[in-house]
């Protein structure tokens, strides 16, 4: 790991796995809303406080940053499981017909 340092690109690597993290997360979203409801949010709190404590006790600066976005990108789906919603019931993504109680507005 020290030759990342050496040769300069620990941001780009920070970068490019900032990026496939984020982008991990919108399928994620997608199936979760899909399967489980709103009602799996607590998960993503759950993990994304791991991801914090784990953070702080990691001293490499390349892995502690990539926990601080798992940590992050985990609490801001915590929003989007919630927003998947919405686009669910505006018909913009499909229903799980074994849940179609849950989409009934009232």
């Amino acid at each position: 790991m020290e030759w990342l340092s050496t040769y300069h690109i620990d941001g780009i690597i920070i970068g490019i796995c900032t990026f496939l993290i984020i982008g991990m997360f919108h399928p994620i979203v997608i199936k979760a809303e899909y399967y489980f409801g709103t009602r799996c949010w607590w998960w993503f709190l759950v993990l994304g406080i791991a991801g914090i404590i784990a953070s702080i006790f990691v001293s490499n600066i390349l892995i502690s940053s990539l926990l601080g976005v798992f940590a992050f990108s985990s609490f801001w789906t915590i929003k989007e499981i919630f927003d998947q919603r919405k686009r669910v019931l505006k018909g913009w993504f499909p229903m799980n017909p074994k849940r179609k109680q849950e989409y009934v507005e009232n």
